[in-house]
């Protein structure tokens, strides 16, 4: 078991972001629900122990709350925003709904400076409650700029009222890191060749020693980096890879990847299911709806391509921790965001168990993993693409005509970038097809046709995206290309929302 931190979950829509910020500076870190057993807890022998945020006040009646006591017996604990005030509350201080509540940015002034942080610092609150007396023992250093405690210190413990794990928190990074290295004396050791011989391990441990895999692939980094690592760790021959064209995949792709995949030396096999999939969805509208239909088609046509005289008793997926965030919350308070089909879709009565090697990894670990692994560059690098692939890129009802126009479109959108030098500057790139028509005018002939939205996001993990800043004249001349050499769409406009509050699908 490899010794790193734990981080308790109490609802934040920013945990995720503390277990990542960790890893980036090479501290190994485990999330797990604020419930979870001293035993367990101990078992792990943690460095340091992280209190998230959360929605709740410290205070109400059904508030996620612990002992926090034993936990600073095991190791230093930190708390962020809900794990401050659940440390006041816990340990005799007094929380109190503030006069004003403190969200977005915000500076914070330390009377106790710690190394590597400025006296004034910017930071990100999102808080309406306030530490209104410490516990006895802890001194407060430091203030917002609306007069709340802001970070407070006491023996084995660090609370901060801030997000120090969020982007917009300047020297966040610093804090966390005098946290893990100057009050837990934490090794950074976490990297991509422990991460590979770490998750060796867990998948020979689980499969053990004669059962064989079936690997769904979908032509994106995560399900082919998954049937790497698996190839690698059971062979070849008891790694058995579906790749399915669903009908729902981009323009020439099921040939180009399939391609690819026996380049690499993976054992796979070639299944052409799109009639299967698109009766199937005919008639949904719902997102929901298609995602779950899209996850139950997949089982079932990976279930026929099972041999009967092979061991088979898994499937693999490369499902990753974004996608488990927004399908579920640890602590059951939490509204779903959207199910992903490889989470929440999956048939109740599956046969098969599941192999997640990369479920609690972060898309440039993974990329990482499989660079480890010896995959090419341009795989590791494509942009994320759905497990529902095109069904949720044309909003309303999936049918053959309206994937061939967004296929023409995302082929000269995507083409566009490459020949710009702009596609690995983008974190995730796609058209939407919207379930609106409007009139136009080409050829000297009025047009009744469909809209597409283009959609470019940058990020670094999913979890938070920002639209990227196209140059007008190469949105006027992508726009052109469209309309020009796809029938069937007559307008096309650029998104320009972030994540959050919108997510980088439509669907």
């Amino acid at each position: 078991m490899v010794r790193g931190f734990i981080i308790l979950d109490f609802g934040s829509q920013f945990t995720q972001l503390i277990a990542r910020r960790l890893r980036e500076l090479g501290f190994y870190s485990e999330i797990h629900s604020y419930k979870m057993s001293m035993d367990e807890i101990r078992k792990r022998n943690p460095y340091g122990i992280i209190l998230s945020g959360g929605p709740n006040s410290v205070y109400e009646v059904g508030s996620p709350q612990r002992e926090i006591q034993e936990l600073r017996n095991i190791s230093p604990v930190m708390g962020v925003c809900y794990g401050m005030q659940l440390l006041t509350h816990t340990l005799g201080g007094k929380v109190t709904k503030a006069s004003h509540r403190e969200y977005g940015l915000n500076y914070v002034t330390w009377s106790s400076p710690i190394p590597g942080i400025p006296q004034k610092q910017k930071v990100w609150m999102s808080h309406g409650d306030v530490v209104e007396k410490a516990p006895e023992g802890f001194q407060i250093i430091a203030m917002s700029e609306g007069n709340h405690p802001a970070a407070m210190l006491g023996d084995n413990v660090l609370a901060v009222q801030f997000h120090p794990e969020v982007a917009h928190t300047e020297h966040g990074m610093d804090l966390l890191k005098y946290f893990a290295t100057d009050m837990c004396k934490a090794s950074a050791d976490w990297d991509a060749p422990h991460i590979k011989d770490h998750l060796l391990e867990d998948v020979r441990k689980k499969v053990g020693n004669t059962d064989h895999v079936l690997v769904g692939l979908s032509g994106g980094v995560d399900s082919t980096v998954v049937a790497t690592l698996l190839t690698q760790a059971l062979g070849k021959e008891r790694v058995h890879c579906v790749f399915v064209d669903n009908g729902l995949l981009r323009k020439n792709e099921y040939e180009n990847v399939l391609e690819s995949y026996h380049r690499i030396g993976l054992n796979v096999r070639g299944v052409k299911a799109a009639k299967e999939f698109l009766s199937a969805l005919a008639g949904k509208t719902d997102p929901e709806d298609k995602r779950k239909t899209i996850g139950r088609v997949f089982i079932e046509v990976f279930e026929k391509c099972l041999d009967k005289n092979l061991p088979i008793k898994y499937l693999a997926q490369g499902t990753l921790y974004p996608d488990v965030i927004e399908s579920v919350s640890s602590i059951g308070g939490s509204v779903t965001i959207k199910s992903h089909h490889n989470v929440g879709g999956l048939p109740d009565k599956m046969k098969l168990g599941l192999v997640e090697p990369v479920r609690e990894l972060f898309k440039d670990e993974v990329r990482a993993l499989g660079a480890q692994l010896g995959l090419p560059h341009e795989m590791l690098w494509r942009h994320p693409f759905p497990g529902p692939g095109l069904a949720i890129r044309v909003l309303g009802e999936v049918t053959e005509e309206k994937l061939h126009i967004l296929k023409e479109a995302d082929d000269v959108f995507i083409s566009e970038l490459r020949k710009h030098g702009l596609y690995e500057k983008i974190w995730q790139a796609l058209c939407v097809l919207l379930p609106v028509k409007t009139v136009g005018v080409q050829g000297d002939s009025r047009t009744y046709d469909h809209v597409l939205t283009l959609r470019a996001v940058t990020s670094s993990d999913g979890m938070t995206a920002d639209w990227y800043p196209f140059e007008f004249q190469f949105l006027r001349d992508v726009s052109n290309l469209i309309t020009n050499k796809v029938k069937g769409v007559n307008r096309v406009v650029y998104d320009v929302t972030s994540k959050p509050p919108g997510t980088i699908e439509w669907e």
